[in-house]
């Protein structure tokens, strides 16, 4: 019998698997449960010319922008929801160095459906009247084959790669989804079901005895993971639901430095380019500050 390989490697090779020009695909929604360590290490690496297929993106796509390392975003949203907008993504629309493409936000859920389907379009027959038709024009019209009706077909996602953030996984990628769940973790399983190269970063990796224990709750099987990465305090700065909030602090203090590219800079140099990993980030963070986010209500 074969042996079965582990696919727990370092976050660095993991965003190494991730190619210049890539589609990426990345999961949370807004400002929540975003894999914010994975996108640091990215832009460490200076990545170049992605483009970012979302549903509603946050800090996520923002930074990567302020980086420079997009070229385009298909999504419905890019802010800060209570925060406000999102000033490194604005000022690149606005300065035409971005190409942005808009979806309705459950037709940006439907184009992951569609790739998970392994469909060439999603049909939506609601956009009759809606001005995205006229500033989109990858959703083509269509006449129903079957009843006549006007109808229009929306491009898959089709991700290169997927990277999500979880709770729990083992070293052979199989990630366990928590019962009790939202918007983020739902839609986290649908994108891992949309690509072929699906990276996992975890807050912890746990033994597989452990999640053989729960095996209805392993909506990740290893069978659809790539790679899976350690990453406790992964999500930082936005929520991990039941293990920590958000950081409301260091959301404030990244929209101040946002509001130029200069201050921005600056920020990078601190935050991102000034630690070599993860574990530094969280040391710049400080044992205080994430201790206080802490919640640890997780209920499987």
């Amino acid at each position: 019998m074969k042996k079965r390989q582990s696919k727990l490697i370092s976050l660095k090779e993991a965003a190494a698997l991730v190619q210049d020009g890539d589609r990426l695909a990345v999961g949370g929604f807004g400002v929540y449960q975003h894999p914010m360590a994975f996108v640091y290490e990215l832009i460490r690496q200076k990545k170049k010319d992605l483009t970012v297929v979302g549903i509603v993106n946050g800090n996520d796509v923002d930074i990567l922008t302020g980086a420079g390392c997009l070229k385009r975003v298909e999504t419905s949203y890019v802010g800060f929801e209570k925060f406000g907008l999102a000033p490194n993504f604005r000022r690149a629309v606005e300065a035409g160095e971005l190409e942005i493409m808009d979806y309705p936000e459950i037709l940006s859920m439907d184009r992951f459906r569609a790739s998970q389907e392994n469909f060439s379009f999603w049909p939506a027959y609601f956009l009759g009247g809606n001005d995205l038709l006229r500033i989109n024009p990858d959703i083509k019209p269509f006449n129903c084959p079957l009843t006549g009706k006007k109808a229009w077909a929306v491009p898959p996602a089709d991700p290169d790669v997927v990277v999500i953030h979880a709770t729990l996984g083992d070293e052979y990628g199989n990630v366990l989804v928590p019962s009790r769940r939202l918007t983020p973790q739902s839609l986290d399983i649908t994108l891992a079901r949309s690509c072929d190269k699906v990276i996992v970063t975890v807050e912890k990796i746990v033994s597989t005895q452990k999640i053989r224990k729960h095996p209805h709750l392993v909506e990740i099987p290893s069978y659809r993971t790539t790679a899976v990465v350690e990453a406790p305090w992964g999500a930082h700065p936005t929520s991990m639901l039941g293990v920590y909030g958000g950081d409301d602090a260091h959301v404030k203090h990244y929209l101040e430095a946002a509001k130029s590219p200069e201050t921005f800079r600056q920020y990078l140099d601190e935050y991102v380019y000034g630690v070599e990993s993860h574990i530094e980030y969280l040391d710049k963070i400080g044992l205080e500050t994430l201790l206080s986010l802490r919640k640890m209500d997780i209920a499987l």
